[in-house]
């Protein structure tokens, strides 16, 4: 008879942000010996179609929303509420559904956006772990954040080198992001209770952050989450994301197209799934790229934004424009000089793992944090200087900034940075890394519940 193994029920907030370092976390957990179930929502779930043979197992959940959220009618508050009620039924559902069968769910790894799925998890007597998808840096602040009713006093003690326009945009304008900011301070309501909590980022990236953290909860870093064959390559199968939103129909021309650039030659600007850039910033950031060879990732929503006639007077033996791209694909590829970039943490951490520089334009949430380290800690890049009157990153600055990164010895120097971040980050999962070794520790109590 097969001896049972552990469980891990892996709950993602339904953003393609989310669901994507989860479902990875998930494949290196079942390269260590653990089953893992994928949480989707309904609505998530049929958007895109999972393929029923890939290694992590799919379950769906309801969120209350199993058609999609009409946010015309409903705010993003009773959006949460809703999740909460439904989300908590159908996982209670399907832990039910697993107690009689050979390998019975022992642990929940829920987003930190979802702190109600531990007391599902304590309610069947399972180990329970929320997943954060940002920051030591950042959740350490909002931390902060937390235990001072949602405000920051600066300077920070421990983190001194923050000024009001490197916070996340919830605590320099907190006013316009109400719901959202009460989501991200909600994280810590039970999160000291959890039997570890869960970082996507690596020991030697955030050192001094991970022991602030680590001060007030048992942290265990266990990323970057990026396939295995861009990093350590113990996991031979596990070589793309999988589970998109979006179409990458372009994924073989885009990659033809980089393979006749000269090496460190193409300008990669991606401002991720959500960023929103509005009609002027868009046509500076056009004007700017243009004296570039540039590969731009310009969504179906943000295409009417551009400059009238931009795309019917482009080159396209010098520069490319498409709707999604292959990211890592894109990154690894030798013709890549510097990432322009929104600076949300997976486009972050995929660009400290592959070893690409960047330049920094960051728009909300976390990303000004980010964009403070990729300049001032991790020196790996430039952040792009915001006109103080219209609030616009201008061409001219944005331009300064790519050839900054791209020309010079400044750029060699963030260059070589990059190499030495990809390197340890390398280490850190290969065997008896920084976060080979936790994954192990996260391992050995799954298996043990």
């Amino acid at each position: 008879m097969e001896m049972k193994r552990g469980h891990v029920l892996a709950v993602p907030f339904p953003a393609q942000g989310h669901i994507t370092p989860v479902h990875q976390f998930c494949k290196r957990l079942i390269s260590k010996g653990l089953k893992t179930t994928l949480a989707l929502t309904t609505f998530i779930s049929n958007s895109i179609k999972p393929h029923p043979s890939g290694p992590v197992s799919i379950a769906t959940i309801s969120d209350g929303y199993d058609h999609g959220f009409d946010s015309s009618g409903r705010s993003f508050h009773d959006y949460v509420q809703s999740f909460k009620t439904f989300g908590s039924k159908t996982i209670a559902d399907i832990i039910r559904k697993h107690e009689t069968s050979d390998n019975p769910i022992t642990c929940i790894v829920y987003d930190s956006f979802l702190p109600w799925a531990l007391d599902v998890a304590r309610e069947f007597g399972l180990a329970a772990t929320p997943f954060f998808t940002q920051s030591c840096a950042v959740n350490y602040v909002y931390y902060l954040s937390y235990i001072n009713n949602g405000s920051l006093k600066l300077p920070v003690e421990e983190m001194p080198f923050l000024v009001l326009q490197d916070l996340p945009s919830f605590l320099s304008a907190p006013e316009s992001y109400k719901a959202y900011f009460e989501m991200v301070l909600q994280q810590f309501t039970n999160f000291q209770k959890a039997d570890f909590v869960l970082v996507n980022t690596f020991q030697e990236l955030e050192l001094h952050e991970m022991v602030l953290l680590s001060k007030v909860c048992h942290v265990l870093t266990i990323g970057p989450t990026v396939p295995s064959m861009y990093l350590d390559q113990r996991i031979k199968s596990d070589t793309n994301y999988d589970l998109n939103l979006f179409d990458s129909q372009d994924a073989a021309v885009c990659t033809s197209w980089l393979n006749k650039r000269p090496q460190g030659s193409v300008v990669y600007v991606a401002f991720g799934s959500i960023a929103k850039l509005n009609n002027v910033q868009m046509e500076e950031l056009a004007s700017a790229v243009c004296n570039f060879s540039f590969l731009w990732v310009v969504r179906d929503l943000e295409e009417e934004k551009l400059p009238s006639g931009f795309l019917e007077t482009l080159d396209q033996d010098k520069s490319m424009v498409l709707k999604w791209s292959p990211q890592l694909e894109v990154l690894s590829n030798k013709a890549i000089g510097c990432f322009l970039t929104h600076c949300g943490w997976n486009s972050t951490l995929e660009a400290l793992a592959i070893g690409v520089p960047m330049v920094a334009m960051p728009q909300w949430i976390d990303q000004p944090m980010d964009a403070k380290y990729i300049q001032d800690v991790w020196k790996t890049g430039v952040r792009v200087k915001i006109d103080n009157e219209s609030m616009i990153a201008k061409r001219e600055e944005i331009e300064f900034s790519i050839k900054e990164v791209m020309e010079g010895e400044k750029g060699e120097e963030m260059k070589k940075n990059a190499k030495k971040w990809r390197d340890l980050a390398v280490k850190s999962l290969s065997e008896g890394g920084s976060t080979d070794i936790n994954i192990d520790k996260f391992v050995t109590k799954v298996h043990n519940k």
